[in-house]
């Protein structure tokens, strides 16, 4: 039954018709729980068995990497997610990766904190890429003027770009990400969150509200990396987590006891745009809760109480001191005033399809993936 004419809120997980494609059965239950019994936990191992799977290619990767710096490339954010896998590779797994951080001009204290921190008591080498502000300012804004809800993209973009350019470029075959089903089983709503890799999508923006050109900015477009890079340039992306025993509050504790690790309120708030973007930007002008998709992936795999995560959700994301002191920040950073980014903030709504895209041609793609059993998760 499709939802778009009425609220309804799942009666499993929290998420609701906040995402206009969610459907539900005659138990309540939406697809996204239905698709993490049906798709996800069948081939999901991750226990003993998931490292046994995964043990073979680790195998692989130091005997590749035998005479070589490094062996893999892990690209590190100062969240957790990153960071586990980082604490895993060397010291679970024996591997001898590389750090690469790509700073977009807005960590915060605690992320730049804990990137020291792993550095440091892994031993491990650290590559920093650190993007021209002048062109990430004016990217920033250009999406901030197309009234978009995914004003996170250029971040983002820079993010991949910079990861799988410097992969491809510099001969690492292997990247470990973060990415896994413990915390991710429930993908954000394309309506929310936006194809970053949309490279199409992102010119467009810029052509139409940028000013400068982006002649240093990273830039990579999903067919390249997902493509090109894998079958052309042997660019392999393992995901660990999904291999092994990845409880979020654990993890984080363990990074506190070993190496002085700092917690962060929400999933992806060692950005401090991103705190901004996910806690203000979404609720505040569209309606969108990406906490909702980030809780209902821990109620599914037992992290969280449903009822938890109804306490949680209600609660604001910001208080009000730390909402004005972020709107001074950011206004400031980006070299507007605070009336302009409320300007902004007041214009009219606009989504994706209003700017060019490659919506059609990765649809297709993640039909393919999930007939082949690749893609497992929700993604629309």
């Amino acid at each position: 039954m499709n939802t778009n004419d009425h609220y309804q809120i799942c009666s499993n997980c929290i998420m609701d018709t906040s995402d206009p494609k969610v459907t539900f059965d005659e138990k309540g239950w939406c697809d996204y729980c239905r698709n993490y019994h049906q798709n996800i936990i069948p081939s999901w191992n991750p226990n003993e068995n998931g490292l046994k799977e995964l043990q073979p290619l680790l195998d692989k990767i130091k005997k590749e990497g035998k005479n070589k710096s490094h062996d893999c490339l892990i690209g590190l954010s100062g969240g957790i997610d990153s960071s586990y896998v980082a604490y895993l590779a060397k010291e679970k797994f024996g591997l001898r990766p590389m750090l690469f951080h790509v700073d977009a001009g807005w960590n915060s204290q605690e992320a730049v904190n804990n990137i020291e921190k792993l550095v440091d008591g892994l031993g491990l080498d650290l590559y920093t890429e650190v993007i021209n502000w002048e062109e990430m300012k004016d990217l920033q804004l250009a999406f901030f003027k197309a009234q978009v809800p995914h004003i996170d993209t250029p971040q983002d973009h820079a993010f991949f770009a910079g990861l799988y350019n410097y992969a491809a470029k510099h001969g690492h075959k292997y990247i470990l990400t973060g990415a896994n089903y413990s915390t991710e089983c429930v993908r954000e709503p394309l309506e929310w969150h936006y194809h970053a890799t949309d490279l199409s999508q992102l010119k467009d923006i810029h052509h139409k509200f940028g000013t400068r050109p982006l002649k240093s900015f990273p830039l990579v477009d999903i067919f390249t990396y997902k493509l090109y890079y894998r079958y052309f340039k042997g660019v392999q992306v393992v995901k660990p987590l999904n291999h092994v025993s990845y409880i979020k509050e654990e993890a984080m504790d363990l990074l506190i006891k070993l190496y002085g690790w700092q917690k962060y309120p929400h999933k992806h708030y060692e950005s401090r745009f991103t705190r901004f973007y996910e806690g203000y930007w979404l609720p505040t002008k569209f309606g969108y809760q990406k906490h909702r998709a980030h809780y209902s992936s821990l109620i599914l795999t037992g992290q969280m109480t449903r009822e938890n995560a109804f306490d949680q959700i209600s609660k604001p994301a910001y208080d009000a001191e730390t909402i004005a002191l972020d709107f001074e920040y950011i206004a400031k950073k980006l070299e507007i005033s605070v009336e302009e980014l409320q300007t902004l903030m007041d214009r009219d709504n606009k989504t994706y399809r209003d700017y060019k895209n490659n919506m059609p041609y990765i649809e297709m793609a993640t039909k393919v993936l999930r007939l082949l059993g690749i893609q497992k998760s929700i993604i629309r």
